[in-house]
């Protein structure tokens, strides 16, 4: 692996919905580093700390969940070393259980597959059906961390890039909370 920066010269192999990032990126003027890692998806612990190695950043967890009646989706942004307790999300947004979202969803409203699922995909989210909710700590980071919407490359830009003109392309507010890993 080594470390890029922008867009690859060459799109020849990716999925629309990389190269769809790499344009939304593109056109909004945000500088990103990049690391291709195509035969090593990062679907493990070992692949996720040399992926981190190379950005200088340590990409995020992030969560695609619903209410127990599937009504509603969220998409949980929180570093990727913190553990996630269902129970304290909960207590904080007041919604009485949280479960994972189911995959049919995650291709329907965000158009990822597990192992891929990035803030990029709220791109494709047009009628908002996903909120997004991030734990601070993730803003306090001067670098944001994740893939382009495939598991298969990691990219980092400015956290401020994410909050300053991601979100507000997107139209997104998002739900901040303070995790600490505990029940």
């Amino acid at each position: 692996m080594e470390l890029f920066h922008g867009s690859p010269a060459d799109m020849t192999g990716r999925s629309d919905r990389e190269i769809r990032s790499y344009k939304f990126l593109d056109e909004l003027g945000i500088a990103f580093d990049r690391t291709d890692h195509p035969d090593e998806p990062a679907t493990s612990m070992e692949v996720c700390e040399r992926v981190d190695a190379i950005l200088g950043v340590h990409i995020c967890k992030n969560l695609f969940l619903c209410n127990r009646q599937k009504t509603n989706f969220y998409l949980l942004i929180m570093p990727g070393d913190k553990p996630f307790k269902t129970k304290e999300l909960s207590k904080q947004m007041g919604i009485s259980r949280l479960s994972f979202g189911e995959e049919e969803y995650m291709a329907q409203f965000l158009d990822l597959h597990p192992g891929s699922v990035s803030v990029l995909g709220l791109m494709n989210d047009k009628d908002h059906r996903v909120r997004l909710v991030i734990d601070e700590d993730v803003l306090k980071e001067e670098y944001f961390g994740c893939h382009p919407c495939e598991n298969t490359s990691s990219i980092r830009f400015a956290t401020k890039d994410l909050t300053e003109k991601i979100l507000p392309k997107l139209n997104i507010q998002p739900f901040i909370v303070t995790l600490w890993g505990r029940e």
